[in-house]
């Protein structure tokens, strides 16, 4: 049976999150799309092309804490540094990921790199936040930092490629390791390449176009910067490029446990959530200056 698109979602206002991440939030978003329908991944923050002037100031978020959750960021334009209180940090590059697991909890910033501050350029970026289920977290905070070389690419020949980040594709999988069951590419195709892609029916899938316009199923058109949230029915869609097109696609199974949620925390009870705080407040997460 095929998988059909639910919605096409536009990519809505844009705001700042500190005073280097120019963003449109789709998940959770004005539109309905909430943390739940499109679990495990609980939030989808898209920073589109953007062109940013020289600084001497390096823009970007100060420390701030994380709980519960994952953050994954994925570079297509420009460089940020990052560092966190468990010892994790790095220059994300053009094509490279971030995954960070704050779960029992983290300090973070993240800014632009000093050199692209410096020389200016267009940035474009993802952030995910990936759920965990409750037994996970209160797990060790760890990171994965994924280079661009690491990133398994299925060749489709003439067609273009596609990147695996998590998961697995056409039987080869990618690096990013999950607590739960998730796919996540990077479809980089050719105008009029078409690739199919199949997702068991109850996983929660959605497509973001990064470059260039797609359709799926050839009866819907995403155009550029929009998201389109597949139907839990069906396994198998096809998505065609209608010029060169890079489309992000994520699918993952959903856990089906209570979200409690309030700014950087992510649990399973409003009780846990006030425990955050407090040892946020008291200094468990550690120190980063």
């Amino acid at each position: 049976m095929t998988k059909t698109v639910e919605l096409v979602y536009p990519p809505g206002e844009v705001h700042f999150v500190g005073d280097g991440f120019r963003v449109h939030n789709f998940i959770p978003s004005r539109y309905g799309l909430d943390m739940q329908r499109m679990s495990p991944f609980i939030m989808l923050d898209y920073g589109s092309k953007h062109y940013f002037s020289p600084s001497e100031h390096a823009r970007g978020v100060g420390v701030h804490p994380h709980r519960g959750f994952e953050t994954v960021t994925i570079a297509y334009k420009g460089r940020v540094a990052h560092h966190d209180s468990s010892g994790g940090g790095g220059i994300i590059g053009e094509g490279d990921v971030q995954w960070m697991t704050a779960a029992s909890g983290v300090l973070h910033k993240e800014y632009h790199e000093e050199t692209f501050s410096a020389e200016g350029g267009d940035f474009q970026m993802v952030q995910l936040w990936v759920n965990l289920p409750a037994k996970d977290k209160m797990s060790t905070p760890k990171y994965q930092a994924i280079s661009n070389q690491e990133i398994v690419k299925v060749d489709l020949g003439e067609s273009g490629l596609v990147e695996v980040i998590a998961g697995e594709y056409q039987g080869q999988k990618g690096p990013a390791y999950t607590f739960t069951p998730v796919h996540m590419y990077n479809a980089k195709l050719k105008a009029g390449a078409q690739s199919k892609f199949s997702f068991p029916a109850n996983y929660n899938t959605c497509l973001l176009v990064i470059e260039g316009a797609a359709s799926v199923n050839g009866s819907v058109d995403v155009p550029l910067d929009h998201l389109a949230l597949m139907a839990n029915a069906g396994e198998e869609f096809t998505l065609e490029a209608k010029e060169d097109s890079v489309v992000l696609i994520l699918s993952g199974e959903p856990i089906l446990e209570p979200i409690a949620a309030h700014g950087p925390f992510v649990m399973n009870t409003r009780q846990e959530i006030m425990q955050a705080f407090e040892d946020f407040n008291a200094g468990k997460f550690g120190y980063l200056a």
